[in-house]
């Protein structure tokens, strides 16, 4: 180390790595104070450009919400030639609980059918006439979990369903699993493809603007290096101040995403004719939301090592 070097070396209230982080957070504060203008910009930055992404979190977390609240729609249905007895039917029940991806198995008898149909076609009473329990098959409604709601894994499911005896048919809407599984698919590449697109643009902007407050300051960096300031000496104020201005930014952006929630729910019933509380939209969960803090926080701190390297050879 240089004489330079070893001159310019301040001493420490306490030593140590809490020292040293104590003395570098006290150096970030003080300069976010004497540029109180330029870190309000950055700060600014950063809020606006997570609060979009955070926005468009909010609308993708909740259409994947109600295309699961769709996907509970598939169900299969098993039908039986003659209605079994109560004592076949816990066994058929056992049987079917055992082949994988059932979450639930109803057994509905010839009488429930007519009742079912009855209720579908009140009004038009007369176009049940002569319709009697017997004419109606008894049948096992059966709902899968998430993770059998597949085309693939319906079939497949289908296929072990028909080998259990006394079953004579099963239907299961072939083409609506097919046709929601395509938008599935296609819902979660548009999402993906404008998440990172999304992700890329936020950095972009971010650094840059980082890039910015640091070079309105380049005299004091280079100050710092002709009085013999090592690289960490240098780097690690304008390091943790990138960090405290990203920590700033995901809160606020936080803070206005929860204020525009609230606006949409007070008036969605108004121009949209949509009750919210019946679609079911809710905010981000607890985990999303550390996540943007957490991306606030490395986006501070990823655009000030960026903007460094201008201005200091790592």
């Amino acid at each position: 180390m240089s004489k330079a070097k070893q001159a310019f070396r301040p001493k420490l209230a306490q030593e140590g790595f809490l020292g040293r982080l104590s003395f570098f957070t006290a150096r970030a504060l003080a300069n976010l104070r004497q540029n109180v203008f330029v870190s309000i910009v950055t700060v600014g930055t950063i809020s606006l450009a997570l609060l979009i992404a955070a926005l468009f979190l909010l609308v993708y977390v909740n259409l994947e919400g109600m295309a699961e609240g769709w996907s509970d729609k598939v169900q299969v249905t098993a039908y039986f030639d003659r209605e079994p007895t109560p004592l076949a039917v816990a066994a058929l029940k056992g049987r079917v609980n055992q082949i994988p991806g059932t979450s639930k198995a109803v057994f509905v008898t010839q009488v429930e059918a007519e009742k079912r149909l009855r209720g579908r076609l009140k009004g038009q009473e007369s176009l049940l006439e002569g319709i009697t329990p017997e004419v109606l098959p008894a049948s096992l409604e059966i709902s899968l979990d998430r993770k059998h709601r597949d085309s693939a894994a319906v079939a497949s499911y289908v296929a072990a369903l028909k080998q259990i005896q006394g079953v004579s048919e099963v239907q299961y809407g072939e083409e609506w699993v097919k046709r929601f599984n395509s938008f599935m698919n296609l819902f979660r590449l548009m999402g993906s493809l404008l998440g990172g697109f999304l992700v890329i643009a936020v950095l972009f902007i971010v650094s840059n603007t980082i890039k910015l407050t640091i070079y309105a300051r380049k005299d004091e960096l280079e100050l710092l290096g002709l009085v013999g300031a090592t690289r960490f000496f240098i780097k690690a104020p304008f390091l943790i101040e990138g960090v405290l201005q990203g920590a700033l930014g995901a809160v606020f952006a936080l803070v206005a995403l929860l204020a525009c929630y609230f606006a949409f729910l007070k008036n969605a019933a108004n121009f949209l004719g949509v009750n919210p509380a019946a679609a079911g939209l809710s905010f981000l969960p607890v985990p999303h939301l550390a996540a943007i803090l957490v991306g606030g926080v490395l986006l501070g701190f990823i655009g000030s090592a960026t903007s460094l390297k201008r201005f200091i050879n790592i």
